[in-house]
């Protein structure tokens, strides 16, 4: 295997890739006697976070080409989704919008705004892209070790709410019908640009490929000579542990939402840096929620519905989605329970060996 790094900054680790699950390496490197594939990794920070490229190619030609066009494009992708960004698509948009003004957006925010707002209605408001308030008011409570005010709280929620937001898919115009309303994509940016990154892979003629961006992991066809791509699931209460539980995945996505890493402490009480939009407060139930769907786009803003919802709610809401699976981890008393939805078993590695 030929490892590429493009980063300009470091990596965490290129171990732990994600705040929960884990990649694991041990597919083989050669495939059929009429083409001899070579596995090619290369890794880029962008958005933020490690995106990690694994993909098969005959050629490293082949494989340094398509990844180039997969990192251009996610790139592109950032400049138009970043809340960090002034001068983002995103940011401009939010600077400029008026209550009741249509805006033209672009084919990527239109598709992210009407699957973000689809989804919030399904989940009654437990997945609302509208919460930037809150979770800007929750970094400058980070930083500054203060825990934020009801006063605070109070402003932000003025500002918040999915049902004032217009879509025209046709026109591809959006309104922002609230005072100073901050569109915040983090739940749902990563999975979708996952999906171009496969895109691209398969517009190159690479099937085989495997884009993972710190837990939003998006398959295409399996590795050469195996079901698919093998997936650590891992302990809750000890993420950075070898995982003990696997997932074998081709041609679909998996996201994982958790607190393992991101979270803050006041009073000796624990805060998610998940954000229920309801009120605007941190989660403070210990969850990790893991959920398989069809696309990165989907199942990265699932799971972060069903962190909010719950386990019982999340997996009930995943439970009337075809092709949708979701396992929730609960940390109570020092004890982990483990909530599955249906089908959920299909995908690990000790029901495929069964077979």
């Amino acid at each position: 295997m030929r490892k590429h790094s493009l980063q300009t900054g470091s990596c965490r680790s290129c171990l732990l890739l994600g705040l929960i699950l884990i990649l694991s390496l041990t597919s083989p490197k050669t495939v059929t006697a009429s083409s001899q594939l070579e596995r090619y990794e290369y890794h880029q920070i962008v958005m933020g976070v490690p995106f990690v490229l694994t993909l098969y190619a005959e050629t490293e030609a082949v494989a340094n080409k398509t990844q180039t066009s997969v990192y251009k494009r996610l790139r592109e992708l950032n400049l138009v989704f970043s809340d960090y960004d002034p001068d983002s698509e995103l940011s401009v948009l939010c600077k400029n919008a008026r209550p009741h003004q249509e805006i033209p957006i672009s084919d990527e925010l239109t598709t992210i705004f009407d699957i973000s707002l689809k989804l919030s209605r399904e989940s009654s408001g437990a997945f609302d892209i509208t919460v930037g308030p809150y979770v800007k008011m929750w970094r400058r409570a980070k930083r500054k070790k203060m825990m934020p005010t009801a006063k605070m709280l109070n402003a932000a929620r003025q500002k918040v709410g999915y049902q004032f937001i217009k879509l025209n898919k046709k026109e591809k115009t959006v309104q922002l019908n609230r005072e100073r309303m901050q569109i915040d994509l983090g739940g749902i940016a990563k999975g979708y640009a996952c999906d171009e990154a496969l895109k691209i892979c398969r517009q190159n003629k690479v099937s085989s490929a495997l884009i993972n961006a710190g837990g939003d992991i998006v398959a295409g066809d399996a590795p050469p000579g195996t079901e698919g791509w093998r997936i650590g699931i891992a302990s809750l209460a000890k993420p950075d542990e070898n995982p003990t539980e696997f997932l074998i995945l081709k041609n679909c996505a998996v996201a994982t939402s958790g607190d393992a890493y991101q979270f803050v402490e006041f009073n000796g009480k624990r805060y998610s840096h998940i954000v229920n939009p309801q009120t605007g407060i941190g989660l403070t139930r210990r969850l990790s929620v893991t959920v398989i769907a069809p696309n990165g786009t989907e199942a990265d803003s699932l799971a972060s519905a069903v962190s909010v919802l719950g386990p019982t709610k999340g997996i009930d809401l995943i439970n009337t989605k075809k092709d949708f699976e979701a396992l929730v981890a609960e940390l109570l008393n020092n004890e982990i329970k483990i909530h599955y939805s249906s089908n959920f078993h299909c995908f690990t590695e000790k029901s495929k060996s069964s077979k």
